[in-house]
């Protein structure tokens, strides 16, 4: 991520760290319902994003929200949680039917998915970030002529429903792009492979992960565009002590001298340094993004 990218994002985060600090200690009202928190919480993740959340056999899950999400919960006293798996279109509703308690499915934390329900929002809660990523493209390795954003027009790029990199691709700006749409990340990875589109657009890090796991394609390295996608472990709202729990125990995560370094480059080994770097976020990112109805507000009931 630029400078310039976390400037803009640190500017509702001071004032949310000062107020978010004093609220440590007072974690909700009485009437909060029963802990979603617990050595049964089931966590929504995807199947079939290598190095973010994979999962090569049934019931199996690995990856960086694996590793994230599972070492959080450990350090609050709890067993791993168990996984299932989740469309992106599909990651609220499942939330809100209480199928799954946590999603763990490089979720970004956006001001609409965050907002209540009267808002017009998803009513959704997250911790996070805890990793932030720009969008890119993945091409196959033998094509050499996609180098920059403008060598995209006439293309065709694939992406998939319900993600913020769908409707990124959507905005004017990039209209002489051909876009196709299908249901999850492996559909369009599959027509890549197949030669059916020129190009997947998602989170850069997804696509470094897709990358490692398919010799035949790489992420064109001189692309890196949109708002930074800050990824989240997101709950329904009404649980903000377990909310509050978790963003402490990520915080400390975060400050541990080398243990997001080591989850990450375990899990997405191809991911350039510089990448990397970039992807982890702050304390100060992580008040301001956790356990709120608007990026930057403090924690309430």
């Amino acid at each position: 991520m630029t400078g310039a990218a976390r400037h803009r994002r640190a500017v509702t985060v001071t004032a949310a760290v000062a107020t978010a600090v004093l609220y440590a200690a007072a974690t909700g009202c009485d009437s909060e319902p029963e802990s979603i928190l617990s050595d049964r919480t089931e966590v929504g993740a995807k199947s079939d994003q290598p190095g973010t959340s994979f999962s090569p056999h049934d019931g199996e899950y690995n990856g960086f929200d694996i590793s994230v999400v599972g070492t959080l919960m450990n350090m609050l006293g709890y067993d791993t949680p168990r996984f299932s798996g989740v469309l992106s279109k599909n990651r609220a509703k499942l939330l809100h039917d209480d199928h799954v308690q946590l999603v763990a499915a490089t979720y970004s934390i956006t001001p609409s998915r965050m907002a209540p329900k009267d808002k017009g929002g998803d009513d959704l809660d997250f911790v996070g970030p805890y990793a932030s990523t720009q969008q890119g493209f993945l091409i196959r390795k033998d094509d050499r002529s996609i180098r920059t954003l403008a060598d995209l027009n006439g293309k065709v790029v694939c992406v998939w429903k319900g993600t913020t990199s769908a409707n990124e691709l959507n905005k004017p700006a990039h209209d002489k792009i051909v876009k196709r749409t299908e249901e999850d990340a492996s559909y369009c990875v599959k027509a890549l492979k197949d030669k059916e589109v020129d190009a997947v657009s998602t989170d850069q890090l997804i696509l470094y992960g897709f990358m490692q796991a398919n010799p035949s394609l790489r992420v064109v390295p001189g692309i890196k565009f949109g708002e930074p996608n800050d990824y989240g472990i997101a709950m329904a709202k009404g649980h903000r002590k377990d909310c509050v729990r978790l963003r402490d125990a990520l915080t400390q995560y975060i400050r541990q001298a080398t243990s997001w370094e080591r989850d990450f480059q375990n899990s997405l080994p191809a991911v350039p340094k510089e990448t990397r770097d970039e992807a982890k976020p702050t304390e100060d990112e992580i008040m301001a993004l956790s356990c709120v109805d608007r990026p930057g507000d403090s924690p309430s009931d």
